[in-house]
């Protein structure tokens, strides 16, 4: 493995991505509800500015793994919902199982949990 393996952008983007599929796994959310949950569900130490998740957003959208459509509510704005596909629900498990193996593999070589 070369140190060109693993960058850390695209390991950000990643982890980005996962977060936002695990929260719409659990229900149909809008944006700025995302950004607050990541922060608040991370103790603080995760913090996306909401105008920087909505490309992520879209992207995932154009990708099919989440549908967006727009809420009108009186007396509200107008937001737009997202809710996970079934290809975005198979591209999180994928995720997870990728993640997962990343995190046994740093824990065998630096020893996280005897730290």
């Amino acid at each position: 493995m070369s140190g060109d393996d693993i960058n850390a952008r695209d390991l950000q983007r990643g982890s980005a991505e996962m977060l936002v599929l695990a929260l719409l796994e659990e229900r149909q959310r809008h944006g700025y509800e995302i950004a607050q949950l990541i922060e608040q569900r991370s103790g603080g130490e995760i913090c996306f500015q909401v105008p920087s998740l909505y490309p992520l957003l879209y992207r995932l959208e154009r990708r099919g793994l989440v549908e967006g459509r727009w809420v009108e509510k009186a007396g509200e704005r107008r937001r737009r919902f997202y809710r996970l596909t079934a290809a975005g629900r198979s591209a999180l498990g994928a995720q997870r199982r990728g993640w997962k193996s990343l995190f046994e593999a740093l824990d065998r070589v630096a020893r996280f949990r005897q730290a």
